[in-house]
């Protein structure tokens, strides 16, 4: 073998031992999102989710405007939250919606089994409590046509923001279970979360009434 084979094959296993150690240590480096990108997690509802496919099943499911503007600044940690309407789609800066009211919100997804049941006692402490309290659900899927379909299937009719992302149990605080019910004072202070399912009006208010007897969080 030649002295210049010899340098040839030399220098091809350097290359070689190289290659092989940059893409070890790329495997273990996590791959980071490119401008622009959204992981799943990111997405507020899927991109089959129009408005255009979404009309009909907001027709169906009838839901009432989410709240307007209140009194003030509203609740500090949601300050930074923007979520949509579902029944309209239009934009929902979240702690001005709330501010100056006495909340429950209610966070639920389409597929869980606990929160068809816990939405029809939610809607009848609603229609219990009246304006006292303002109940307000918060859909924490992307898929917002089955969010509205279930709704409709119900016969639910409350506000529901959806929150694909799950910013709002983020800025709250909320454990990652579902249903979990906030509740707000008027001031914005957290009164308490609550990860459990409640099956009547009558649990939702004697919970509401012992959260709001505690002092501020």
């Amino acid at each position: 073998m030649s002295t210049s084979t010899r340098w040839t094959l030399a220098v091809l296993a350097v290359i070689a031992a190289l290659v092989i150690g940059l893409n070890q240590q790329l495997a273990k480096e996590p791959i980071q999102p490119t401008a622009g990108s959204a992981t799943q997690a990111e997405r507020a509802h899927r991109d089959a989710d129009t408005a255009e496919a979404l009309a009909g099943p907001r027709r169906r499911a009838d839901l009432p405007p989410c709240p307007s503007d209140g009194n003030g600044a509203g609740p500090v940690r949601l300050r930074d939250v923007v979520v949509e309407c579902a029944a309209d789609g239009s934009a929902v800066v979240v702690a001005r919606a709330l501010a100056g009211r006495t909340v429950v919100l209610n966070l639920w997804a389409y597929w869980c089994g606990p929160c068809a049941g816990e939405l029809s006692a939610m809607q009848q402490y609603q229609q219990r409590t009246g304006d006292g309290v303002t109940v307000v659900t918060v859909h924490q899927d992307e898929n917002e046509m089955a969010a509205l379909i279930l709704m409709a299937d119900l016969g639910v009719r409350l506000p529901v923001l959806q929150d694909g992302r799950r910013s709002i149990a983020a800025a709250l605080g909320v454990p990652n279970v579902m249903p979990a019910t906030v509740v707000l004072r008027r001031d914005g202070s957290v009164a308490d979360i609550l990860p459990r399912a409640f099956t009547s009006a009558d649990e939702i208010a004697a919970a509401v009434d012992s959260a709001l007897d505690q002092q501020p969080r």
